[in-house]
């Protein structure tokens, strides 16, 4: 990924969102592939939340085995999924990138999916965002709060900067 916090105005923000929700396997060979494309400058994964523990009934506080709370690899980086991947939205730095992920998805997805343009992600700081990190938040990583979440980095970075 590409570090975007000086120019985000003429970034081209696509959104991916497959006609039925990704397994873990197939959506750490999309993300690895995605990985691996130069110009992506931010990535967001958004799909139903998949609870830790029994929220209510008889085994209230119990763990949930379910079959998509899985862990993935990209690189390698570990993420442990915390939801069902529904919607991939990316911000890149052109056309022609936006045209190398369409093939992307393209050959990995056969069940079709939706890949549009537009205005996915904010390139202003949310409520959100000032209440988990304060007046002064990372340029890149502006809404990427979960509003829901508990406080801590729900924030994966697969290409760190040196």
């Amino acid at each position: 990924m590409v570090d975007s916090a000086s120019n985000t105005e003429n970034l081209i923000q696509i959104e991916i969102f497959p006609r039925r929700l990704l397994s873990p396997e197939t959506a750490q060979e999309l993300l690895v592939e995605l990985s691996k494309i130069e110009g992506i400058t931010r990535a967001f994964v958004q799909g139903p939340r998949l609870p830790v523990t029994v929220p209510y009934g008889p085994a209230t506080g119990q763990d949930v085995n379910h079959k998509f709370s899985d862990t993935i690899s990209i690189g390698e980086t570990d993420i442990s999924l915390a939801v069902i991947v529904g919607r991939i939205r990316l911000e890149v730095l052109n056309s022609e990138i936006r045209d190398n992920i369409g093939e992307v998805c393209e050959r990995i997805l056969p069940m079709g999916l939706e890949f549009r343009e537009g205005l996915f992600l904010p390139n202003k700081q949310t409520v959100s965002d000032y209440a988990k990190r304060g007046p002064g938040a990372d340029p890149t990583v502006l809404g990427l709060a979960d509003p829901k979440g508990k406080v801590g980095n729900r924030i994966c970075s697969l290409n760190p900067a040196e």
